[in-house]
This record gives structure tokens, C-alpha cells and sequence, in this order.
């Protein structure tokens, strides 16, 4: 099959290489040489700038602290929707999700302009305006990020309570000990796997996250490892050798993570599921139970959707901000003056919708024959394109960018496309291939064997074989990751600062630059088009998903 010739691995590898690779060893070139010779000067200038000692212990509290916020968020949610009457709600995880979904720089916004002064809280609730100084603390950046963040760990306990067979419960009950003991006998141990994977994978995002930091971290002076690095090229004066320093501090702390989350997975992972189908039990709470359930389920999407998006609709609806929620402040003239042809939101909103559409179809090509390569990666060639193709999910998006403005700009390369609207792209595909190849993965994953015998005996062409069965197969897949790909793509910020060419804007950026100027109407009304357009995607994907799941059955 033309996938499996070592022609095929050399292209891919060479292709992943220059996405994933040349970024990294960029840094690293620019980290350890100057002058042609090997210079550990600048590592050594990094470790005696208390700064950034100072940096590193904020991002590890934070991580800490973030960590213990989901939890406090994540296990009863996870607790409610698998052991209660409210595990028939399936809609209930697609509005979960949501967060998310959302742009972490919009949520943070729609909370500073809830809790500040004279923001929306006080203006609803005069007395409560003593609780302003106790928000803008380390303890209302890390329930910002908490709030986003949450999504994330609780659908990984759930899936794993899911598939927790109810017959181990029974045979327990059989045992003779009693309902608490059986469950931190048990179910807690079976849970541990799932929970120490999820809150590692939940440090390495909040040590990779920019947009909380940059927008409500510098507002309380919290700096962290992304906003330093990104104000080290972004300030004058620029260090470039300062900033590739602490991205490959950054990235060695990452790897450290994520190779301690691939050990543990491997030695504490446990077979929950039998050949026998689960009977679906019916859930029939005491009322209690029921109403404390519906409301922890209310204060969370209150907390994490109601209240941000509600100021950032309030927001893009006023006429005068001073005003505040009186009779007659509302208007739709900044969404009109978005939607006005030749504005700079409407121009950055398209540029923000091309990039995405071009990125999402370029990935999708791509991630479908490295996926096709890849298969059940049995050998050590499928293995390697895996773990480089992966790598962009598992290190810091900052990284990658720095890495990106290290490559091309290399005086070795005979041409460049830093400072063009091609470097964009190729840096959002760099980002978010990953997402084309584990969808395109997982699809490919549900073909039965006989598929690829029946296929071999097709008696046509290799080219044909995929053109009329595996990409038909595929198709859902292929399509789940482009939309994946294109939401994602249309929330980055950080790779926007960074590489955009001069007088090129694009969503996130224009809602970063409105927030920081005060013109905040005008980029909260293009915040909420990107909500809405990201809610509108995340719907479509999950009838996508569900559809899938049906054909597969």
C-alpha cells in the first residue's frame, strides 16, 4: 500500500520534522551557540536572575492551586453525573464543555468587568463592593482558571465512573462490607489512574496558558513563565536570548510532566470493562439529593458561563459604558460598527475565519496520511511519527512560537515568510495538527481488519482503494478534526501577538487590543460573535460524534 513504503515515512517525518522539530532545535541553536561556538553563558545568566526564580515559583503555585480548584469542581460534577437521576441529561456535558470551548482571555474579561470597580456586581449589588479586593488576589485568577479549566478533568472521571462495571459494587455488597468502605476500597483506587492523569495534563495547561495571565495576571502583577516570555520579545529592549532560555526551561518542565503522566498511566492502569453488556440502572434519588444536585449544577454554570458571558453580552450591548445597566444604554451599534465593511473588527474577524479554514484544511490533509501511516502504531517508525505529530499538544503553544520566530528567521534559509500572513498558518498548523491526527486516528481505529483485507483484494490501485473506501470511512472523522481544528484556531492569542505582520489583526487580537485600549464594546461584540460561532461548532461536532457512533454500531 502506498503508506507503508519508506518513501512515505521519510515525507511525513520531513513534513512533522519542519513543524514540530526545527522549531525546538531552533531554540535550542539560540539558547547554547553564539558565534558559531557552544556558549553555556546564557543558561547561566537565567539561573542567577532572581526574577525568574521568582516567575517559576508563581507558575508552580499556580499549577497547584489550579489543580485543587478543578478538583474541588470536577469530582462532585463527575460524582453527580454518573451516580444520580442526572445521568440521563446527556445535554448537560455538551454545556458543560462550554468553558472550555471558551476562549480563556474572554472569560477572564467577563469577570474583571463583573468584578470591578463600579462593574456589574456593584452596580446590581452596592453593598458587595468589599468583595472587589478579595477577587483581584491570586484567588480569583486561580477560580478564572478553575472555571475554565474544570471541563477538562471532570470528563475524564466521568468517563472512567462510567465504565466502572456496577458488578464490582455487587460483588462487594456480596462481600459483606459496607457502601463507604466498599467505595474507598474500590471505586477510589479504580479512580486514582484517571485523576493523577488528568490533573498532570491540567499543570502542563496551566503552565502553557497565556490568556488568564496576560489579561487578569498583569492586572494584579502575577507574572508567570508564558507572560515573561512574551515580554521579553515583545519589550523594549527585545532578548531573544533571554526568551529562548525560558521557553526551553518551560518545555523541560513539561516533558518532565508529561513522561511522569505517560509512567503512571502504564503502571496504574485497570480493566473496568467485561464482555458482558452493563444493564443501565435507573436512578431514583431521595428529593434532597436531587435539588442539592441541580443546584451545585446551577452555581458552576453560573459561575463559569453565566457570569462572564453575561458581562460580555452587557458589555457589547451599552452605549456608554459610565452609564452602567440604566434604561436606554442599550444599543446594537457595536455590532454594527463590527459588521460595517472596511472596520477593523470585521477585517480581523475575517482574517481570523481565512486563517482558520486554511489551517483547518491543510491539517486535515496532512493528519489523514500521517494517520493512515500511523495506524495501530505496532512498529518503531509509526511509533516516532506519532510522538513528533503529538508533540505540539504536549508543549506550551508559546514554545512553538518562539521556536517558529527562531526558525525562519535564520540567516541559513534562503527566503522567509516571517512577517507575512503565511507565517500564521504554518504556525497554527504547527499547533494544531494534533487534533486532525487524533480524530482521523480514532476513526481509523473502529475499522474492522476485514476492511484493510477486502481492500487489498480491490484489484485497483493503492490510490483508488483510499479514494473509494478509507477516506469515505474516514470522512466523519476527518471532519470532526477540521472542526476542532477550526474552533481552536480561531481563539489563538498568544501566536497572534507574536507573528502577526504589522497592521494584521485577527479576532482575538483585535478583543486583546480593544480590552487593553478601553474601546472594550467593540471587542466584547466580537467576542460574542466568537462564542456564539465556537457554541455553534461544538453543537455540529457533537451530532457529528454521535452520528459517527451510531454508523460504527
Amino acid at each position: 500500500m502506498i503508506m507503508e513504503g519508506r518513501r512515505t515515512f521519510g515525507v511525513l517525518l520531513a513534513i512533522v520534522g519542519t513543524f514540530a522539530i526545527a522549531p525546538l532545535l531552533a531554540i535550542l541553536y539560540y539558547t547554547f551557540v553564539n558565534g558559531g561556538q557552544l556558549d553555556f553563558s546564557q543558561i547561566s545568566r537565567m539561573f542567577e536572575n532572581d526574577r525568574m526564580w521568582h516567575t517559576l515559583g508563581n507558575s508552580l503555585l499556580l499549577g497547584v492551586l489550579v489543580i485543587m480548584g478543578t478538583t474541588i469542581i470536577a469530582l462532585p460534577m463527575a460524582l453527580i453525573r454518573t451516580k444520580t437521576s442526572l445521568i440521563k441529561f446527556d445535554w448537560l456535558d455538551i454545556i458543560l464543555t462550554i468553558p472550555f470551548m471558551t476562549p480563556p482571555y474572554i472569560g477572564s474579561m467577563g469577570w474583571i468587568l463583573f468584578m470591578q470597580n463600579n462593574g456589574f456586581l456593584q452596580q446590581l449589588i452596592p453593598s458587595a463592593s468589599w468583595m472587589s479586593d478579595y477577587f483581584f488576589s491570586l484567588f480569583g485568577m486561580v477560580m478564572v482558571m478553575s472555571l475554565h479549566l474544570f471541563p477538562f478533568l471532570y470528563l475524564m472521571l466521568r468517563n472512567t465512573l462510567l465504565r466502572i462495571n456496577g458488578s464490582f459494587l455487587d460483588a462487594a455488597l456480596i462481600f459483606g462490607r459496607n457502601p463507604w468502605r466498599n467505595w474507598a476500597k474500590i471505586v477510589l483506587p479504580l479512580l486514582v489512574s484517571s485523576y493523577v492523569l488528568g490533573i498532570l495534563l491540567i499543570f502542563i495547561k496551566t503552565l502553557a496558558e497565556f490568556g488568564t495571565p496576560a489579561t487578569f495576571g498583569s492586572r494584579i502583577g502575577f507574572q508567570v513563565f508564558t507572560t515573561e516570555i512574551h515580554s521579553y520579545l515583545s519589550r523594549w529592549p527585545v532578548d531573544i536570548s533571554m526568551a529562548t532560555s525560558l521557553s526551553l526551561f518551560l518545555l523541560s518542565v513539561c516533558l518532565i510532566i508529561w513522561y511522569f503522566q505517560n509512567l503512571i498511566g502504564r503502571k496504574n492502569t485497570y480493566s473496568v470493562l467485561s464482555g458482558k453488556t452493563q444493564a443501565v440502572r435507573e436512578m431514583k434519588d431521595k428529593w434532597y439529593i436531587k435539588l442539592g444536585a441541580w443546584l451545585y449544577v446551577g452555581i458552576v454554570l453560573l459561575f463559569s458561563i453565566g457570569i462572564p458571558y453575561f458581562s460580555i453580552i452587557v458589555t457589547s450591548l451599552q452605549k456608554v459604558r459610565g452609564d452602567g445597566l440604566s434604561a436606554g444604554n442599550f444599543s446594537l451599534a457595536s455590532y454594527q460598527a463590527v459588521f460595517t465593511s472596511g472596520s477593523a473588527g470585521l477585517s480581523a474577524f475575517l482574517n481570523s475565519i481565512v486563517f482558520s479554514f486554511i489551517t483547518a484544511s491543510v491539517t486535515a490533509v496532512i493528519g489523514l496520511f500521517i494517520a493512515l501511516y500511523i495506524k495501530k502504531g505496532e512498529t518503531k517508525k509509526q511509533q516516532v511519527l506519532d510522538f513528533f505529530s503529538l508533540m505540539p499538544n504536549i508543549i506550551p503553544g508559546i514554545v512553538f512560537v518562539v521556536g517558529l520566530i527562531m526558525f525562519w528567521n535564520s540567516p541559513l534559509l534562503p527566503a522567509t515568510i516571517y512577517n507575512t500572513k503565511t507565517m500564521v498558518v504554518v504556525t497554527y498548523c504547527v499547533l494544531f495538527l494534533p487534533y486532525s491526527v487524533q480524530y482521523t486516528k480514532s476513526s481509523l481505529s473502529q475499522l474492522d481488519q476485514s476492511i484493510f483485507q477486502s481492500a487489498a483484494i480491490f484489484g485497483r490501485s493503492s490510490w483508488d482503494v483510499y479514494r473509494h473506501i478509507f477516506i469515505p470511512l474516514l470522512m466523519q472523522g476527518i471532519l470532526a478534526g477540521m472542526m476542532m481544528t477550526f474552533i481552536i484556531s480561531m481563539r489563538e492569542l498568544v501566536a497572534g501577538l507574536l507573528i502577526l505582520p504589522p497592521s494584521v489583526e485577527t479576532g482575538a487580537t483585535f478583543i486583546y487590543s480593544q480590552f487593553e485600549q478601553g474601546n472594550v464594546g467593540l471587542g466584547m461584540a466580537v467576542a460574542v460573535i466568537t462564542v456564539a460561532m465556537t457554541v455553534i461548532f461544538m453543537f455540529l461536532l457533537d451530532w457529528l460524534q454521535k452520528r459517527g457512533g451510531h454508523a460504527g454500531a
